[in-house]
């Protein structure tokens, strides 16, 4: 019997994913066989050094890039073979994302940037929504900042925005990549704890990139990618043991799934 995404409890899930590029001698291995599923309402951290396809595996996720080989899902949604505009609908509509450079759009202020996925949408808040809306601009400390543009905000004031325009929506999955990389440590830390509330509270899921040991402490479940392969699976962990276990990795310890990575995270 074929379960569903909803039978299993996942908000996304990838199957037999293989990503390359390049050709012949040339090619590189980017996802290596990998499957993997973000559950509902957790808050997932993603790691691997540079190079481990931790990146690939979140934009293969998305539906902002495809694989070689394999299928990807969000919800029962199999995404593998839909066209750009559907993928682009299906984003819009389910899906949230905070980027490492905020990405916000420069010549609107704070609201319109929040509003934005409404718009692209081509509608309006609902009543429930703008309620919703409006308690996420209290929650985020964003009620005095709402008429300035980006570049009259700091980073962490950006970032804040980013993530209200994230969930504006009540988007069932989240995907963050590296979302406190150009951040200072408090507004790293304000970030990751508004990301982890929105999963709590909210019962959102949310999948973050990173390579920071201290940002992934902050997540239910983290996973460790090398090679392009999933190599370690873990419920919570301190930064002192994420950075034993990147620490044994690079070392060239064994860092298969097993008695030996379990002892390093243990």
């Amino acid at each position: 019997m074929n379960l569903s995404s909803t039978d299993l409890g996942l908000a996304a899930r990838v199957q037999n994913l293989t990503k390359t590029y390049g050709h012949g001698q040339s090619t590189v291995r980017a996802l290596d066989d990998v499957s993997v599923g973000i559950r509902r309402g957790e808050f997932t951290a993603i790691m691997g050094p540079s190079g481990s396809g931790k990146s690939t595996i979140m934009h293969i996720m998305a539906g902002l890039d495809a694989a070689t080989s394999g299928r990807a899902w969000i919800g029962d949604t199999d995404i593998t073979g839909l066209s750009d505009l559907e993928l682009t609908i299906l984003r819009r509509r389910r899906v949230g994302f905070v980027f490492q450079a905020f990405n916000l759009v420069p010549t609107l202020d704070a609201l319109a940037n929040i509003l934005l996925p409404f718009d692209l949408d081509g509608r309006r808040p609902s009543a429930l929504e703008r309620g919703r809306i409006d308690g996420l601009i209290e929650a985020l400390g964003l009620g005095s900042r709402l008429r300035h543009r980006p570049h009259e905000l700091s980073g962490g004031q950006q970032q804040r925005v980013a993530i209200a325009r994230a969930l504006a929506t009540a988007p069932d999955l989240v995907f963050a990549d590296e979302p406190t990389g150009n951040l200072d440590s408090r507004s790293g830390r304000e970030v990751l704890g508004l990301l982890a509330k929105a999963s709590r509270d909210q019962g959102q899921s949310i999948a973050m990139v990173t390579h920071d040991p201290i940002a992934a402490s902050h997540a239910d479940r983290v996973i460790f990618l090398a090679d392009g392969r999933v190599v370690a699976d873990k419920p919570r962990q301190s930064p002192e043991q994420i950075a034993a276990y990147m620490l044994a990795s690079e070392l060239g310890a064994p860092t298969s799934i097993g008695d030996d990575a379990a002892a390093v995270l243990a």
